[in-house]
């Protein structure tokens, strides 16, 4: 049991380990706006239940994933972050770290503050998706400012409440075929386009939005900031990222269930969150579109908060790490009082809103355009990360890689090269430049 004065405590219990669940379900909705909501329903309309095996495999490769940078974050023989550890890789990860969070930053909330808007305009039924969008950035920027993360839990516990309610019921309420919910996780086919998104692109897409991206490295702040520090918060560590990727599982497959029943049932494409709304107003009756905005603003809003602050707690290290002449431990810091993090958190949050003016890109083109490009970077992050747990010299040899987590991350690295390509490819072909 740890001390008191050093952290929070071990659970020991099965309720003790229930209570202690949070970081998972934080970064989990964070996660879920950053791409899976809408890629999940684009594939499912377009594609019925055929692509599911994308996304069964990017949250495998991403529960494992971070599960291994989790292990570094807790159980290294230093007692540091994993910036610190990246920093032992390369002088330069912290700032190519900081820089790259910034960057994605602004792209993820490129489509998140302007769903925020659109979601809140159908909602409600007044008011322009930009007032609306400027407004509940507003809200988070406050919220969020002093970087507590003591804050995030209930709230985003509220969001899973409103998301499980809405995109769950509104799936049931459609009518599921498991045996081709089966077959589309089983089969793995990739089916000839359809729509405005190649089967190519959409499947980039989900392995960028789900399975690796910079948006991973937010895991082990958010159990830093809760005071999970050495190997002995490792097995609660590991429920709660199992209770995060199950969350998320149960809400992707019951949007791709919803694109599929509602939309690719009856031969139809979708093109904006319009499109759905209207479809599912026809099929489930008047109700049917605002439980699923509903929804929809739990997602977005969650993830817009979440990437604030933990983009936020990742610069702010980035930069305390990077000026440091020795290794800092892996210990709670005041965010709050730190210029990176309210830098960061604004940026995050008001920049975006530039996509939200008349004019700007189609909100789910920006989405799946995000999510295809995040994949670029996974190359640097991937590798990185695999000298990092698999070297005695960096994590000890009590925790260094197993034979099965090198072949994993082996078998990922060349995957992002890969996938780094036809991302290029596939965003090249989608602004008409291939």
């Amino acid at each position: 049991m740890a001390d008191a004065k050093t952290g929070p405590q071990v659970p020991e219990s099965f309720w003790q380990y229930v209570r202690s669940l949070g970081p998972g379900l934080v970064v989990a909705l964070t996660w879920l706006g950053a791409g899976d909501l809408v890629d999940s329903a684009v594939a499912g309309g377009n594609y019925g239940y055929a692509l599911m095996w994308a996304m069964a495999l990017a949250l495998f490769v991403r529960f494992v994933f971070v599960s291994i940078v989790a292990k570094y974050q807790l159980c290294n023989q230093h007692g540091e972050s994993v910036l610190s550890g990246l920093k032992r890789v390369h002088p330069a990860m912290p700032v190519f770290v900081a820089v790259v969070a910034v960057i994605f930053g602004h792209i993820y909330g490129s489509f998140l503050v302007r769903g925020l808007g659109l979601a809140s305009e159908a909602l409600l039924g007044f008011g322009a998706p930009f007032a609306w969008s400027a407004f509940w950035v507003s809200a988070a920027a406050v919220f969020v400012f002093r970087g507590l993360y003591r804050r995030l839990e209930p709230v985003f516990y509220v969001f899973l409440a409103m998301l499980g309610a809405s995109v769950i019921g509104v799936a049931v309420w459609s009518g599921p075929d498991p045996v081709a919910a089966a077959k589309g996780v089983l089969l793995f086919e990739v089916p000839a386009q359809q729509g405005s998104y190649g089967a190519l692109l959409v499947i980039v897409s989900l392995i960028g939005a789900v399975g690796g991206s910079i948006a991973n490295l937010l895991y082990p702040y958010f159990i830093q900031q809760k005071g999970w520090r050495g190997p002995r918060f490792r097995r609660v560590q590991l429920y709660d990222l199992a209770f995060g990727v199950g969350v998320l599982m149960f809400l992707n497959l019951s949007v791709w269930t919803i694109g599929a029943e509602v939309l690719h049932a009856r031969g139809e494409t979708i093109e904006s969150l319009a499109d759905l709304a209207k479809l599912l107003t026809i099929a489930l009756g008047d109700l049917g579109a605002p439980i699923f905005y509903v929804g929809v603003f739990a997602a977005v809003y969650s993830s817009v908060i979440g990437m604030a602050v933990g983009f936020g707690y990742l610069v702010t290290d980035a930069v305390r790490v990077h000026h440091a002449a020795e290794s800092l431990p892996a210990e709670p810091f005041d965010a709050g009082a730190r210029p990176a993090y309210r830098f960061v958190v604004a940026w995050c949050l008001f920049s975006p809103l530039v996509w939200s003016l008349p004019g700007a890109p189609d909100f789910i083109f920006l989405t799946i355009l995000g999510g295809a490009a995040t994949v670029v970077v996974l190359p640097v992050l991937c590798g990185a990360l695999w000298i990092l747990t698999a070297r005695t010299a960096f994590i000890g040899a009590e925790w260094r890689n197993r034979w099965w987590e090198n072949g994993f991350l082996a078998a990922l690295f060349v995957l992002s090269i890969w996938g780094a390509w036809q991302s290029v490819v596939s965003i090249a072909d989608a602004v008409g430049w291939g």
